[in-house]
């Protein structure tokens, strides 16, 4: 047996992991905790009072999945003053291997530690066990990524994707490009100010501006109070969650129009990413975002505008898609990371 120590390093939350992993790869956690990383001016004394806690011999090997880029075994992270490198925290924790990965990379290498009661399938396709596999997932912002065969094992790559252009397909969407290049005072729109926490946020005011639809006072409060907290680290309300959550429960026309607008784009962007990769291995649908609104994406047009990508139709309804419903993965990656050091 050897132990690991997985973590997943966010500006506002990590969680660590004591896991032990068998000679047949299998894991075990055997210790797990949470802690606000804005209480720590670094990651080592957070590992060091998690390793006292734990009450484990020292791990043998660790990996930490981060919010940011990863460049030359270094990362500093996008909303704490923490800048990370590999051979610092080795020496520090006194742990001989230590790997630093984009918190999406963490995903990929998550699918392979997923179960089927993890995922739900949205398309069955005709799989292809030697073919690339695509991530994409919606959350805070728009990641996307994508996995290599290489002789028994998978390369993952992560990517800056969520950052391509916005493509509107019809004239509602022409006018929402439109209201965030005015609103912004931008010179051009990234498919993640759209698809993602932000644009489901986007999208609300746009529809609201636009008075395509009534607001409700319950959601109108909860959008007003975001708005007011612009700029600062840490607002006190979701309205993404809440209009979310008003559209899965039918019960504001105005949010409910909102998610239509954001599955739609949704879909189109996947199968954007989808034509790119070919994809037979699977296209994996991954973020916070997905799992919350499963009942909508199910009864949606999100397969309609993933595959309508004319003579490529044929292609696109072939791809495995999938809905990553464990909010863990990246956790579960890190530990299967960490064990092939």
């Amino acid at each position: 047996m050897t132990l690991l120590l997985a973590g997943d390093i966010g500006g506002t939350k990590t969680i660590l992991r004591v896991v032990e992993i068998s000679d047949s790869s299998e894991l075990k956690t055997i210790f797990e905790e949470t802690y606000h990383s804005g209480d720590f001016p670094d990651l080592v004394p957070m590992v060091q009072q998690f390793l006292v806690k734990a009450n484990t011999p020292t791990p043998q090997k660790a990996c930490f999945a981060i919010a940011g880029p990863v460049v030359n075994n270094t990362a500093k992270l996008t909303n704490l003053a923490w800048f990370l490198d590999t051979e610092r925290l080795a020496q520090e924790l006194s742990i001989p291997l230590i790997s630093l990965i984009n918190d999406f990379a963490a995903v990929g290498y998550g699918i392979f530690g997923l179960g089927k009661q993890d995922l739900r399938t949205l398309q069955v396709g005709k799989p292809k066990p030697e073919a690339p596999i695509g991530i994409i997932g919606a959350g805070t912002g728009l990641g996307q990524g994508f996995l290599i065969k290489q002789e028994n094992h998978y390369q993952v790559f992560p990517s800056e994707g969520g950052h391509a252009d916005f493509a509107p397909r019809n004239e509602l969407e022409f006018q929402l490009m439109k209201y965030l290049l005015d609103k912004h005072d931008i010179q051009r729109v990234s498919v993640e100010r759209v698809v993602s926490g932000q644009g489901i946020v986007a999208i609300y005011q746009f529809l609201r501006d636009r008075k395509l639809a009534t607001e409700s006072p319950e959601i109108a409060q909860v959008v007003r109070t975001w708005e007011q907290q612009a700029g600062q680290a840490e607002k006190s309300v979701d309205p993404g969650a809440a209009i979310g959550k008003a559209a899965v429960q039918k019960s504001d026309r105005l949010s409910e129009q909102t998610l239509q607008l954001f599955i739609d784009a949704y879909g189109a962007e996947a199968g954007n990413l989808a034509l790119k990769l070919l994809p037979y291995g699977g296209l994996y649908i991954a973020g916070g975002i997905a799992p919350k609104n499963l009942s909508l994406i199910e009864n949606s047009n999100f397969l309609l505008n993933f595959s309508q990508k004319g003579r490529m139709r044929p292609l696109l309804e072939e791809i495995p898609i999938h809905i990553i419903l464990n909010p863990q993965v990246g956790l579960i990656g890190a530990a299967l990371c960490a064990a092939r050091l």
